[in-house]
């Protein structure tokens, strides 16, 4: 068993001995229950220490595209040529959230630089024929997405998905995940190590041009894989709003945490109402990108259909490097989870899942007691 630092409150510590033994190698767990940090364990990692979020990010940029539509300033059932002119694919913006454009990637591929920069990816896709007649099925847009939701976003307020989620998520609530991290927290970044194959259990890639390998960019001679995408110094920098955050599991669950709790006397950033229809899934059945059963909600995965101990309306995202965080309003749950092998496959790590029974075991405990 690993042997762990941190805390749990009473009732909590069936959670702290799961950790202990599914951890693999160095990882950090945090969870709120209505606001208050219940959990907060790691292994062989400071609980300060900041890792790539990859595609939990997107959880990130769609809070932001949550508060705009809260606020009125953005439509979901707008076309997005609506907000953005030069977009040439005939969608909603609604539909755009939940992977149905077709625009997945470019015919070309992306070179690492143009692909660390939201603006020049945008600009490339709003003119690419999308691979899909749009609306007419889905396909996770893993590398992408953040960059078409984010010149939405631009369009219509004058100001990047970054700077919204620093000003109104980040910097008020303390939340330690960066959309863009600043030179002076560079030492507490911890880069990513990939998990090697055992020959056995070597499977084959999708085709380089295929639909899948389009969409991960691995068409291109400068495509990097995915799994080192936060080693790269301009990744980190540049923030792109689909893979290019950083964060502890501290700030995963603390965003979650702040999107529908009360927190240290600040009033939840989400609307009940608003926090449901983000979570209400728009897409569900066979991803034709990834080639299996997904289930997406608006920017968000549909989190109960992946871990069945979850209430209806949870919503986040996971992360290749094995991140998994996400918000359960009916329990009052915000979980954030981050380690620092890669897994195999590259996705939300295996020991989320007992590490996610063990939690709701031990919440209906705390809550039976009288």
């Amino acid at each position: 068993m690993a042997e762990i630092e941190g805390t749990v409150r009473p009732g909590f510590e069936p959670v702290r001995e799961t950790f202990a033994a599914v951890a693999d190698g160095a990882a950090q767990l945090v969870v709120y229950h209505r606001g208050e940090r219940v959990v907060d364990v790691r292994t062989d990692l400071d609980g300060d220490a900041l890792l790539g979020a990859y595609s939990a990010t997107k959880g990130a940029a769609h809070l932001v595209v949550a508060l705009l539509v809260q606020d009125g300033v953005l439509d979901l059932d707008q076309r997005v040529r609506h907000y953005w002119p030069e977009f040439a694919a005939d969608v909603t913006l609604r539909e755009l959230l939940a992977h149905r454009a077709g625009l997945v990637g470019s015919d070309e591929g992306f070179p690492r630089a143009d692909l660390a920069d939201d603006r020049i990816v945008a600009e490339r896709l709003a003119r690419q024929r999308p691979f899909w007649r749009p609306g007419s099925a889905f396909g996770y847009h893993a590398l992408v997405v953040g960059a078409l939701s984010g010149e939405v976003v631009r369009r219509a307020t004058g100001r990047t998905i970054q700077e919204h989620f620093a000003c109104r998520v980040r910097d008020p609530y303390t939340v330690d995940f960066h959309l863009g991290l600043p030179a002076e927290l560079e030492p507490r970044f911890v880069s990513a190590q990939p998990m090697l194959q055992a020959p056995e259990r070597r499977i084959p890639l999708p085709a380089a041009n295929s639909l899948s390998g389009i969409a991960f960019n691995r068409h291109h001679p400068d495509g990097p894989e995915v799994w080192e995408l936060p080693n790269f110094p301009e990744i980190r920098r540049l923030g792109s709003a689909s893979f290019g955050g950083v964060a502890s599991a501290r700030g995963l669950a603390r965003m979650y945490a702040a999107a529908i709790s009360s927190l240290d006397g600040e009033p939840p950033l989400l609307k009940p109402e608003i926090a449901a229809e983000f979570a209400q899934i728009q897409s569900i059945g066979h991803d034709v990108v990834l080639g299996e059963h997904k289930a997406f909600g608006v920017g968000f995965h549909a989190m109960s259909e992946r871990y069945p101990e979850l209430g209806q309306g949870s919503f986040g995202h996971s992360g290749a490097g094995g991140q998994q965080a996400f918000a359960d309003p009916r329990n009052g749950i915000a979980y954030g989870y981050t380690r620092r092998r890669v897994p195999f496959p590259a996705a939300a790590a295996p020991e989320n899942e007992p590490l996610i029974k063990a939690l709701y075991s031990a919440l209906r405990a705390v809550e039976s007691r009288p």
